[in-house]
Formats: C-alpha cells, structure tokens, sequence
C-alpha cells in the first residue's frame, strides 16, 4: 500500500539540506551587508548617513579614489597624513581627499593617480614630494609589501576575502557605524595618526639611530638611472593631465634627516636628485613647486619632530597656508640659489648645528 513520504524516513538527509540552506541564506546575509557598509568602500561611497571613516589607508584609500566624490588630491607618505583636508578646500575652492602611501615612493603615488583619473578630472594635485622617492623603485610595491590585492585588482571573483573576512565583519563595520552615530570623526582628517604621537626633542632624539661612521661621499649621479626613471613618472602625469594644476613641494624635515644623509654618504646625491627633478618639473605651465627645507627655524627645532622625517601638524598647517598664499615658490630664476643655499645649510647643520646634541644621539 502506498505511503506518503515522512521527514523521519531519512533524517539525516532533511538535516543536510537544513544545513547547507541556513548556511547559504547566513552567508548572502553576511555578504549582503558588507557590501552596503562596505568599510573599505570597495564598490562605492558611504549610503545610509554613515561617515567617511578613512583610518586604513592600505585598505581603504584605492576605494575612496576610484569611488568618492571629489576633484583634487592630497597626495604623498605619511608625512602628508596630518594634512587637514578643509585646509585646501578652503583655500583653493575644491573638494580634496589623499592619495597617500606609507612609504611615498614615486611609481606608488603614479599608480593611485591612475586609479583617481579613471573616473575623475582634476583640478589640482597637492603632491607632497619626499627626497628620498627621486631614488626608489621606480615599480610598485604594494603587492610585495603585502597589501590586499584583492582591493586593487578589479577581479571580483575573489572578493570573498573581503566579504567573508571576520576582521572587516566584527571589527571594521562596528568601528564604521559607532563613528558615524556616536563618534564625532571628521572625514577631513582620514589617515591622520598624530593625535596618538608626541612631537619633541627628546622623541626626535630618541628615534635617531645614527650611524657610527662617515661612509664616503657618492658621486652625485650614482641614482641617475633611478632618478630618471621617477622623474620620467611623474612627467607622464604631469603631461597627460594638462587641465591639472600640480603644486609640488618639498616638506620641511629635521636636521637630524641631513645629519643622516652625510653620515650615509647620500647628501650630494640626494641635492643632486632634487635640482634635477625640479628643472625638469619647473617648465610645465601646470606646475607650481614649493621649497620648505631650508626653513632653519623649523628645521633646527627638534620640538617640532617625533623622528628624523616626521613633524607635527602645526608644521603641516603652515606649508598648506604657505602654499595657499603663494609663498616659497621656486622658480627658473631662483631655485639654483635656493637649492645651493639649502646645500651649505646642510653642511652647516652636519659640522656645527647637530653638535650639542651628539651626546643625546644614540649610535647604532
């Protein structure tokens, strides 16, 4: 006689399929969401109210650029993180946010430019130019240096370490919303680590490793394929986008920077890289360059520093407002003088300003 099918004839298969539904069902929910908070801002803008919450910039900056709202770009390591985004919205009438990377070398800093003029015409780019980027890898880092590729490439097949990730889950979209609702985060300082950091001497002293020798001094063009190479980059920029206007400048380091470089052997060759970066960036009708390392009441005044490279935000206020008035500009007509000048600054600073800190300088 027939019998009508019962669940209890094989439990152990209405089970498996119980499983797997709920599974799969837990899982779109789970994907669904991060893909509306989207912390990373991986496939859009903030919705919902919630705040632009920019603190991970390897994780979070190719997003913003490839998917905020804007028209110029604060660009640069993380010297330029303590930037205040209002600072050159105010002053130049545009809407800014950064395109920043720890390390700040040049093909790294091209390579999110590319990423922002893909769906943005710019009206400036504020780059914050680092000396020591004129001699890198002209080639980017990010994925030797471990960044999540899965953010960078546009291959959405393996996005499911981003949607499935417990850190993006429980920490990154709590962190979000809590911000947004509670916090009184302000978008203008994404990336901003200063307010955890604290800027004077006895900091700046305590993080400088000097070397115990004097290596010799190399020949001025000993990184002049490298130097090419990087200037070759941001010439490409600077030419393929001619509505921009690119104001760049050197930002103010400590002594204890050039202190090192003579030390290491590089100061010539590094002077040598900045003359030649800034002759070749000077003729282009779209180009401004700033000079702020000669700036001796800054530069002397280790009160200013957490390390050798790093200064406070009041100094990075003062270059923006530099920059907004038009002041320490470099020209064809004086940037051999203001560069020569720099030169016997930081022989200065080598043979007699570091000296009544040598006892304070620890030796590596």
């Amino acid at each position: 006689m027939f019998k009508p099918y019962a669940k209890s004839n094989n439990p152990s298969g209405y089970f498996v399929r119980y499983f797997f539904g709920r599974t799969l069902f837990l899982m779109i929910i789970i994907g669904a969401a991060v893909v509306l908070i989207d912390p990373f801002f991986h496939y859009h803008k903030p919705w919902f109210g919630l705040k632009a919450v920019l603190t991970d910039k390897e994780y979070q900056c190719i997003g913003s650029l490839r998917n905020f709202d804007y028209d110029s770009l604060i660009v640069g390591s993380s010297v330029a993180e303590n930037y205040y985004n209002g600072w050159f919205n105010e002053g130049f009438g545009c809407t800014a946010i950064k395109a920043v990377r720890s390390y700040g070398a040049t093909a790294d800093l091209c390579y999110l430019l590319d990423a922002a003029y893909e769906n943005h015409h710019l009206k400036y780019i504020f780059y914050s130019m680092d000396t020591s980027s004129l001699a890198a890898d002209p080639s980017p880092t990010y994925e030797l240096t471990g960044c999540p590729m899965y953010l960078y490439n546009k291959n959405y097949f393996d996005d499911v370490k981003y949607l499935y990730n417990k850190g993006v889950i429980f920490e990154k979209i709590p962190y979000m919303i809590a911000n947004s609702v509670i916090g009184n985060y302000d978008s203008n300082d994404s990336y901003n680590w200063a307010q955890w950091k604290e800027f004077n001497q006895d900091m700046a002293l305590g993080l400088y490793i000097r070397t115990p020798g004097i290596a010799p001094m190399k020949e001025k063009t000993y990184y002049q394929e490298l130097l090419d190479a990087n200037i070759g980059l941001i010439r490409k920029q600077i030419e393929t986008h001619p509505e921009t206007q690119f104001k760049i400048f050197f930002p103010a380091y400590s002594m204890l920077f050039w202190d090192n470089l003579y030390r290491t052997g590089d100061l010539e060759a590094y002077l040598y890289n900045m003359e030649q970066a800034i002759a070749s960036f000077l003729p282009y009708h779209n180009v401004e360059i700033y000079y702020f390392q000669d700036k001796r009441e800054i530069v002397t005044n280790l009160e200013n520093y957490m390390d050798t490279l790093h200064f406070s935000p009041e100094i990075n206020q003062y270059m923006a407002e530099q920059i907004i008035a038009g002041n320490d500009k470099l020209t064809e007509e004086n940037y051999k003088k203001r560069l020569s000048d720099m030169k016997e600054f930081a022989y200065e600073i080598v043979h007699e300003l570091i000296l009544p800190y040598e006892n304070l300088i620890k030796t590596g």
